[in-house]
């Protein structure tokens, strides 16, 4: 009995800190990214998510997971992604996160490294956190 009520606890403290922080969720999505799982990246997504990146708009989860979810797992998959420096606010059930970023890639043989700055808008539903806009900015390094 006292073996159950501590997997009980520990579950419900496991759930809790999750809930409890947006950059968490995020974190989150760029593993599912990484990993090539389509079904729990877009999970994350809010349905009427906003995507910002190179001055194109994608407007809800099905237009990004259809166009580029894809090529995001791909090149997630062949690169070194590290957070800089990250920033939130939680303000009720919405929550900003900042971020600067570093990915390292080759790319055709080349080895291209990026530097990039991330807005992301998370809302709480229930006991979870989904994303309902992302603005990507880049640069390659000088």
């Amino acid at each position: 009995m006292i073996k159950i009520l501590t997997l009980l606890a520990l579950s419900t403290l496991t759930s809790f800190t999750y809930a409890g922080e947006p950059k968490d969720a995020l974190a989150a999505f760029y593993a599912a990214v990484a990993a090539g799982d389509k079904a729990k990246a877009t999970e994350l997504l809010a349905p009427d998510v906003t995507i910002y990146e190179s001055g194109y708009v994608e407007r809800s989860r099905a237009d990004y997971a259809g166009h580029h979810l894809p090529e995001d797992m791909a090149f997630a998959k062949t690169s070194t992604r590290t957070v800089l420096q990250q920033s939130q606010r939680i303000d009720g059930n919405l929550a900003v996160i900042w971020a600067e970023t570093e990915t390292k890639a080759k790319v055709k043989g080349k080895d291209v490294q990026l530097f990039g700055t991330e807005t992301a808008l998370l809302q709480k539903s229930g006991n979870d956190w989904q994303i309902v806009h992302v603005h990507w900015s880049s640069r390659k390094s000088k």
